[in-house]
């Protein structure tokens, strides 16, 4: 079983409930998820002993949250070269946040991307089943690139 951490920023509880929905996705796939918002993780220490990270965020004022922007440097320590990774974001009208993580874990980081890119939903979409479903999809495929 692989372990898994989705590291997240949620302001209004929307990018949190994705968290959760990706979460189950995973563990459907077989492995561990873990949850953790980004304001806890305090050093790239925290980051090892994990075999896949998904990172969330919602879009606000066209840009990730300064605390997403903070941690994405705290994880560049971390040398996450060749780990398999995935991003997602929430979002009102646009949705910058979501593919700006994803391009910093793929071309910084150097990390196995999802083929999928990254996950964005509107606000609007998180709280319904095709949304639910979306989110526990993406946790599926990340599972899948186990094997």
């Amino acid at each position: 079983m692989k372990k898994v951490l989705i590291a997240y920023v949620s302001r209004t509880g929307n990018t949190e409930k994705m968290a959760e929905y990706i979460a189950e996705g995973v563990r459907m796939g077989g492995h561990d998820a873990t949850l953790m918002k980004v304001s806890d993780i305090k050093n790239a220490k925290e980051l090892s002993g994990f075999d896949g990270f998904i990172f969330g965020c919602p879009t606000y004022h066209k840009d990730m949250t300064t605390g997403m922007k903070q941690f994405l440097f705290l994880a560049e320590k971390a040398n996450l070269t060749g780990k398999i990774g995935g991003a997602f974001g929430s979002h009102t009208h646009s949705g910058e946040s979501a593919p700006m993580i994803f391009e910093t874990m793929q071309y910084v980081f150097k990390m196995d991307t999802l083929d999928l890119g990254a996950l964005n939903l509107t606000e609007a979409k998180i709280a319904t089943a095709e949304g639910a479903k979306a989110c526990q999809q993406y946790g599926k495929a990340l599972s899948e690139k186990f094997k």
